[in-house]
């Protein structure tokens, strides 16, 4: 990745901004925090990048990823459940459900999944499928994605060449992060299960 970043510039740093943000499991501080660091000297021994153009570059890189994501949620979302819903334990009616969720806190669940590590590469998914408005998400994802990269970034500007720390200590953030989804996700799944097996022995 820092070779990748290193020969190609902002065009890399759009390319892994547009992954990062569309479900790949890109680590965006890996690649925000080092570009941050060459807009010093401390790594190449001259200057590479302009912190502006870093923000600018990686948010709106950020900001498509996020609407192929959400477009792929809204388009496909429904047909997934319908098809293999109830291998998935999911049905048209928890989808409603969720729209009715994203209507009440859907603005506030993007705005701040933008800046939660492992979260923010999957929040436009559900906001897609619960069928969010799309101006409302590009505007929220646009502000979120902007103070991911701003704070990234930054920090690795400060650090200079010591980025990895900072870079280190975000990605170790993202271990109990991802615990924490799993097991939300399986005492979902493990609930959802035992709502229809109660539902069928009625």
């Amino acid at each position: 990745m820092q070779s990748f970043i290193t020969h190609y510039g902002y065009f890399a740093l759009f390319v892994l901004s547009v992954l990062s943000s569309a479900c790949i499991p890109i680590p965006s501080e890996v690649a925000y925090g080092f570009a941050g660091a060459l807009c010093t000297a401390a790594v190449t021994g001259h200057v590479r990048f302009s912190l502006w153009a870093v923000i600018v570059v990686g948010t709106i890189g950020s900001l498509a990823g996020a609407v192929i994501a959400y477009e792929v949620g809204r388009s496909a979302g429904r047909t997934i459940v319908e098809r293999w819903g109830k291998w998935l334990l999911l049905s048209s009616k928890d989808l409603d459900r969720a729209e009715s969720w994203f209507e009440r806190y859907g603005s506030a669940s993007v705005l701040l999944g933008r800046v939660i590590p492992v979260v923010r590469s999957f929040i436009s998914v559900p906001a897609g499928m619960a069928e969010m408005n799309r101006a409302r998400f590009a505007v929220l994802t646009t502000i979120g994605s902007a103070v991911w990269v701003a704070l990234i970034a930054g920090l690795g500007y400060a650090a200079g060449s010591n980025w990895k720390h900072v870079s280190g200590d975000f990605h170790a953030s993202e271990y109990p992060i991802i615990a924490v989804v799993v097991l939300g996700l399986a005492y979902g799944l493990w609930h959802r299960w035992r709502t229809v097996q109660r539902e069928n022995a009625r």
